[in-house]
């Protein structure tokens, strides 16, 4: 009996002593495959900090790089301080200041900036409009007419520069624009519709809204060789228009302004909500803007 029991107390003891075994043996591969990984786990950790510390390297470097500063001519400077940046003009007086504060040896042209409240992604929200300045514009355009014989040669007794249909389709189609304004009569439109990307981000595509699509061709060239101009917004909802030159008298150009106000603020999309205006600058090419306020330019213009 107590060798039974001594046998029995070996086999448990030896039972004990093989989980044993087996635990150790297990513990030692983990303790194996935990290495590794530490290994692993430490290699990443340390490209990682390389790749930190050359960010930090470019950040310090680019902290160290003097921060760029606008310097002005003297003559910006006499410019800028002829205008009252905390003042809102009203338009007759801003167009006044423009002589005083253009500094160019050339004839400047007389520019009108217009923010608009529109979204220029949404098709009911674009503005493109046109209208006759009463003084020109001081420039003179080259106007291109595509219709038949009889509205081309009526068109180039008007004043038309290129009346030759087939000869401008083919310089377009070869990207060779020699015009400032392009004319068509609605039944020529089929052929300039395969020409749209040359013409569209060129602003140059005749549309009905700016009247440079009509079936009087020479009422529409007398009207762009006069000063007629067209108004339209930009990617970022913006009206850039010149209406004219600073050599011009301040009434002419007074005239003109108002002109381009009252044909902008009468073009309203209907897409568009509550104000329209947002502001409105002047300014010569080159020199400093002068703001307006809004409210009274287009109180003006109405006179």
């Amino acid at each position: 009996m107590a060798e039974a029991k001594k046998a029995e107390k070996e086999v448990k003891e030896e039972a004990v002593q093989v989980t044993e075994d087996k635990t150790e043996a297990k513990t030692a591969k983990a303790g194996k495959r935990s290495s590794k990984a530490q290994a692993e786990v430490a290699e990443k950790e340390a490209k990682e900090a390389k790749k930190t510390e050359e960010v930090d390297k470019d950040v310090v470097k680019k902290i160290k790089q003097k921060p760029r500063v606008k310097k002005y001519t003297k003559n910006q400077k006499a410019a800028r301080e002829l205008i009252e940046t905390d003042r809102l003009y009203t338009l007759k007086d801003a167009v006044e200041l423009l002589g005083e504060v253009s500094k160019t040896k050339f004839d400047a042209s007389a520019e009108i900036h217009v923010t608009l409240n529109i979204d220029p992604r949404q098709a009911d929200q674009i503005v493109r409009t046109s209208t006759s300045l009463p003084a020109g514009t001081g420039k003179t355009l080259k106007v291109a007419v595509i219709a038949d014989e009889k509205q081309a040669e009526e068109a180039k007794k008007a004043g038309a520069d290129m009346v030759d249909a087939d000869a401008i389709i083919k310089d377009i189609g070869k990207e060779k624009i020699a015009f400032d304004v392009l004319i068509a009569t609605p039944d020529k439109m089929g052929e300039l519709g395969k020409l749209a990307k040359v013409l569209g981000p060129k602003g140059l595509m005749p549309s009905p809204k700016n009247g440079t699509v009509t079936a009087d061709t020479a009422k529409a060239t007398e009207e762009f060789k006069k000063g007629k101009v067209e108004i339209k917004n930009d990617a970022n909802g913006v009206v850039h228009v010149a209406f004219g030159k600073v050599s011009f008298k301040a009434e002419d150009l007074y005239s003109n302004a108002k002109a381009v106000v009252k044909a902008l603020s009468s073009s309203k999309p209907t897409g568009v909500k509550g104000v329209f205006i947002r502001n409105i600058f002047v300014s010569a090419s080159m020199s400093p803007s002068i703001k307006v306020d809004q409210v009274e330019a287009l109180k003006e213009a109405k006179k």
